[in-house]
């Protein structure tokens, strides 16, 4: 057999010496037997094209900058309303006869129902962090140990003297609400620091500082009854002139 053929002959002997080997690129079929008469090098060079044909296929589908567009379908073009009766909307384009949608230039707000109590005004309001409530406004006017870095060794740090250094500016709400310490940043000086809440990892590293944290007390919330207990002893630290 020429090189470069492969036979495969079921039978026996005698059988596959009466098989003829066709010339090269064809192929023999044989009662019970098959002779393969391609060379293995067209068929390793066919496979490598078949795989270069479907890789340069998968690279054009890919996404690039000079392929991006919108998916098929996605945007249409809008309909060209009162053209006409040939533009396929008939004499009233959809909009009826009277009305007030029927006008030209007319528009009803989003969330009119016709004069009826809308929707969104018979729901209850929404309460907490969605609603912006109280549950969801801060309670504190925070600063981080990272922001004390123009106090100086032994310096008392309160709200009264972070305002005056210009490290916060507080306004509106804000002038109401006690002062909390975190704990982001590092703290490279010991420092009495007066706040009304710590946070657990801002008293290790005033500790490890050599500082000392101090919490005072919040501002009392205001009620009547404070109020005329604050009037009744103005009233009696200066009494009124006769």
């Amino acid at each position: 057999m020429a090189a470069g053929h492969v036979a495969l002959c079921p039978g026996s002997l005698a059988s596959c010496s009466r098989a003829k080997v066709a010339s090269s690129g064809q192929s023999s079929f044989l009662r019970g037997q098959v002779v393969l008469t391609q060379a293995p090098t067209q068929l390793v060079r066919r496979a490598s094209l078949s795989i270069q044909a479907s890789a340069a296929t998968a690279e054009g589908e890919r996404l690039r900058l000079h392929n991006l567009a919108p998916q098929p379908g996605s945007r249409r073009k809008e309909k060209r309303k009162g053209r006409g009766y040939g533009a396929g909307q008939g004499g009233t384009c959809g909009f009826g006869m009277r009305g007030q949608k029927s006008r030209s230039g007319s528009s009803v707000r989003p969330g009119f129902e016709g004069g009826q109590t809308s929707l969104y005004r018979r729901l209850p309001k929404l309460r907490g962090i969605a609603g912006g409530m109280s549950a969801g406004l801060p309670k504190y006017v925070t600063i981080n140990l990272g922001q004390l870095a123009d106090f100086q060794a032994g310096e008392e740090v309160s709200l009264e003297a972070l305002e005056a250094k210009r490290i916060l500016n507080i306004s509106g709400r804000e002038t109401k609400l006690p002062l909390k310490v975190l704990g982001e940043g590092d703290l490279m000086a010991g420092l009495t620091i007066k706040a009304a809440k710590f946070s657990e990892s801002a008293k290790e590293k005033i500790a490890a500082a050599g500082g000392q944290a101090v919490e005072v007390a919040p501002r009392p919330k205001w009620t009547r009854a404070l109020h005329k207990e604050r009037v009744a002893a103005a009233e009696a630290a200066a009494p009124k002139k006769k």
